[in-house]
């Protein structure tokens, strides 16, 4: 009986380990595919970003190329036009090897190009028109600009180079920002003069700097700036209201930024229209007066989609000028073909990568048109009345109006503009946290900054409105925020507070 029990434990124990090795594990895992793993990048990519990675794709594809629409070239005898088709232009690289193997003189022989510098007529009626007097203005520097001024003063060799040397210490506003003692630290051997004479030479050059145009160049200070502009100013100025402008500058600079006028006025014993007076003077200065040379990069936004309104209806349109046109190059593409024939396919990876791009990039453009016709149908109220018509929307209620996922409505509504009548903006601009009202309603926090902007607007400068006034006056609109709210969105809109926006 033992021995027979001991043998009957024992393979229920046997059993109980069959079945443990039997279990399964069921698991869920995303894979993506390179394909995808495109699509999602191009979606998320700006229009520049865009064009950069087609640029790099043509580059290194040989398959892809773009579907240009046919273009007038010169002939070589500069006396007829010929068209050239996409068919020409694809088969051109091997043409012009076979015919020269190098640019040479046999491809550029018969045309009669323009020598540099010269132009054609002017032409009043063309927008485009090149006007070097505006370039060369826009391309001046400060330095540039000083520097032309020296070479035209009276000053001997060495205190030009003094200026000179002021000149190149100057930071982009046309300030002085090191000490002159510093600077004569560092001054050159040959410019430095005798020891116990430096630094008045170059106090001396400092001033000479100071005489230039633009008035104000060379200060240390914003205070010193305008004191010299007012040095500088038309000597039909009245002379009562110059010296009450240096007096405000010199002792009250302060306060005056502080709008605390009256401070200034029981300091100086001046009324209230002289004080207005001084003021006017002083904003008309250049606190910046180097700025004007600094050339700025200008950033320009190519829409991606436009908003017109058709038979009453705002309908959304693929901006042609920002959708890329991509086509699989037909020279390559029948040497593929003859290479299957032959057994060989070293191509076909390269076609197959430049299918998938031509169709990443259609659907992306898809999608934007999707998301934006959406947008456009939830904010109608907008492009009919303005900001103060926007109405709260989320992501959320686009991603299940398109049946989408809300990161995918993120990357597309990310760095993507339209362009409607009433501007250009960014899709992300149109979503907008929400702000309860007493009819049971919300209101987007766009309208209430709208509404804001135009209250501080229209408001009595004597008597400026306060963030809680604000919030009292939304209140009686059905439009419940705090206080602090309104100043936040006060703040967000770049709107000082109600103390720097008082008057005279």
């Amino acid at each position: 009986m033992k021995a027979c029990a001991g043998s009957i434990s024992a393979s229920t124990s046997g059993c109980e380990a069959v079945k443990q090795t039997l279990q399964l594990r069921l698991s869920q895992h995303l894979a993506l595919t390179p394909q995808l793993q495109q699509s999602i990048r191009l979606l998320q990519l700006s229009s520049l970003e865009l064009n950069q990675e087609i640029e790099q794709a043509l580059q290194e594809n040989p398959l892809l190329e773009r579907d240009e629409p046919e273009t007038t070239i010169f002939s070589a005898g500069g006396d007829a036009l010929a068209h050239t088709s996409p068919d020409t232009t694809a088969a051109a690289p091997a043409e012009r090897t076979e015919a020269t193997g190098e640019w040479g003189d046999e491809g550029s022989g018969g045309l009669d190009w323009p020598s540099s510098g010269t132009r054609g007529p002017h032409d009043p009626n063309d927008d485009n028109d090149f006007d070097a007097g505006e370039a060369q203005a826009a391309s001046t520097s400060l330095r540039d600009h000083l520097i032309s001024q020296l070479a035209l003063s009276q000053l001997s060799g060495v205190e030009r180079l003094r200026v000179a040397f002021l000149v190149e210490a100057l930071d982009d506003d046309g300030y002085l920002a090191q000490e002159l003692e510093e600077l004569v630290d560092v001054l050159p051997d040959d410019l430095a003069g005798e020891p116990d004479e430096r630094l008045e030479d170059l106090a001396i050059a400092l001033r000479h700097l100071q005489s230039l145009d633009p008035p104000g160049v060379g200060a240390r200070n914003p205070r010193e700036c305008l004191l010299l502009q007012l040095d500088n100013a038309s000597d039909a100025l009245d002379p009562a209201l110059r010296s009450l402008a240096r007096t405000v500058v010199g002792e009250h600079l302060e306060q005056l930024a502080n709008r605390d006028y009256a401070r200034i006025k029981k300091a100086l014993g001046c009324s209230d229209d002289a004080l207005r007076a001084a003021q006017e003077l002083i904003r008309s200065l250049n606190p910046r007066p180097g700025a004007q040379f600094t050339s700025l990069d200008t950033r320009y936004i190519v829409p991606d989609v436009m908003v017109k309104k058709l038979r009453g209806s705002w309908t959304v349109q693929l901006n042609q000028e920002a959708m890329p046109r991509l086509r699989i190059n037909r020279l390559y593409a029948d040497l593929l073909r003859k290479q299957r024939s032959n057994g060989g396919s070293n191509l076909a990876g390269q076609l197959q990568e430049a299918k998938w791009l031509i169709k990443n990039v259609q659907q992306r453009f898809d999608t934007i048109a999707r998301v934006s016709q959406a947008i456009v149908d939830r904010q109608r109220a907008f492009f009919d009345h303005g900001e103060v018509a926007m109405r709260p929307l989320t992501l959320r209620e686009i991603a299940d109006t398109v049946e989408l996922h809300e990161s995918t409505i993120s990357r597309v509504t990310t760095q993507k503009y339209l362009a409607c009548p009433r501007g250009i903006f960014e899709l992300k601009y149109f979503f907008g946290s929400h702000v309860a009202t007493d009819t049971g309603g919300a209101a987007s926090s766009t309208a209430i900054r709208a509404l804001i902007k135009q209250l501080v607007s229209a408001e009595d400068g004597h008597k400026p409105l306060s963030d809680s006034r604000i919030a009292e006056i939304l209140g009686e609109q059905g439009i419940v925020v705090a206080r602090r709210t309104v100043a936040k969105y006060r703040e967000s809109l770049n709107i000082p507070p109600v103390n720097l926006r008082k008057t005279l």
